[in-house]
């Protein structure tokens, strides 16, 4: 199932500046300044009275318009047409989006559709999108729609560091478990000679040799730094741990995936989402488990197996169905495996799969979480 590719042409694409650490909000005037005058701001509804006040004040007495609107219903086609319309009112000179990942795709739509700058600030660090350059596009009632790519990444990722300590602990943990896939996922699309996801427009390439260090180097710092940052966020405290978390979820897996690709951990999430049962679990813990499938997929040594399932444990990463809230039924797997097969990235990896062997794949994953939880409970 390799892809083999037809070029040799590698493509690499990043957002234009990146930008962390605590506080750092409060400077939003200065880098919207870079661009103009006139700020439209997108915010999340759980920030956006607080920071319509704060972040108004900090443009008082500054030339030009800042405006804001609230996001607080979905990523829809009908919900971007709607907030481009009120942004060309002001005919902004940069879009501005604050809060988590659909307002944040809120506002690269926005942005794209007045071909304007975007600065995206994410209120946690629960998923590598922010530094992407795509949106994914829902139906008005929640449904998935499909995706929006475009030709740059956001021009800015502003993230404060000290609101990231701020949000539930879980976000933090789930966007590590999305980054942990960033590796194993950047050697099967290596190993298949799968294309990346950037120029797509232009055409299929492959990943640099900076891609797979940077994927390499989310996993070391992941694995060397993610119990000590979920300490550090539990009691709401900006230490060196937690900055590097919030740069392995943001940066490093943002750049990995996008610029490497997506394969059986990511299939496996999908798949997750389709049983009807399941419960309303995050993007990141679902990864996590897909992870695990991934490694019984290549038959991973044991030693890199400890390692993994062992931190999973440490942080409260899930690493059986039973804690993705699917009930392990030949019904239920059977609907992951299926539409895991049907629709995502198995084609990344290096060997074929059917159905059958992901349901296989899928039950095996399964019991080596109940084995490790039973040994650490001897």
């Amino acid at each position: 199932m390799a892809n083999n590719l037809k070029t040799t042409t590698m493509s690499w694409g990043s957002p234009g500046r990146y930008i962390q650490g605590p506080g750092e909000l409060e400077n939003l005037p200065k880098y919207t300044s870079m661009f103009g005058e006139n700020v439209f701001a997108v915010i999340d509804q759980f920030f956006y009275d607080t920071l319509t006040e704060k972040l108004s004040r900090l443009y008082e007495g500054r030339p030009g318009v800042f405006k804001t609107v609230v996001f607080n219903t979905e990523v829809s086609e009908e919900q971007i047409a709607e907030k481009t319309a009120i942004a060309r009112t002001i005919q902004p000179s940069v879009i501005v989006g604050i809060g988590g990942g659909k307002t944040l795709d809120t506002a690269k739509a926005v942005a794209d559709d007045l071909h304007v700058p975007v600065i995206v600030s994410p209120t946690s660090a629960s998923t590598d999108a922010p530094t992407s350059s795509l949106s994914v596009i829902y139906k008005p009632n929640g449904e998935h729609s499909h995706a929006r790519h475009y030709i740059k990444n956001p021009d800015i990722v502003l993230i404060d560091s000290r609101i990231i300590a701020d949000a539930p602990v879980r976000f933090l943990v789930s966007g590590m478990g999305d980054a942990l896939a960033t590796v194993f996922e950047a050697k099967a699309n290596q190993a298949s000679d799968s294309a990346n996801y950037i120029a797509g427009e232009a055409g299929e390439f492959r990943r640099t040799k900076t891609a797979m260090v940077i994927a390499q180097a989310c996993y070391d710092m992941l694995i060397a730094n993610g119990l000590k940052a979920k300490l550090a966020a539990e009691r709401h405290c900006v230490t060196e741990a937690l900055e590097t978390i919030i740069e392995v979820n943001t940066l490093m897996s943002g750049l990995g995936f996008e610029n490497t690709g997506c394969a059986a951990a990511h299939s496996v999430q999908e798949g997750i989402t389709a049983v009807p049962t399941a419960g309303r679990m995050l993007h990141g813990e679902q990864v996590a488990f897909g992870t695990i499938c991934e490694l019984v997929a290549e038959n991973a040594p044991v030693e890199l197996i400890d390692e993994v399932m062992n931190f999973c444990m440490s942080v409260g990463l899930p690493i059986t169905l039973e804690d993705v809230k699917v009930e392990a039924t030949e019904e239920n797997v059977r609907i992951i495996a299926e539409s895991s097969v049907k629709n995502s990235y198995w084609a990344a990896q290096p060997a074929p799969v059917t159905p059958e062997s992901v349901m296989d794949i899928i039950f095996a994953a399964d019991a080596l979480g109940h084995y490790y939880y039973d040994q650490k409970n001897k």
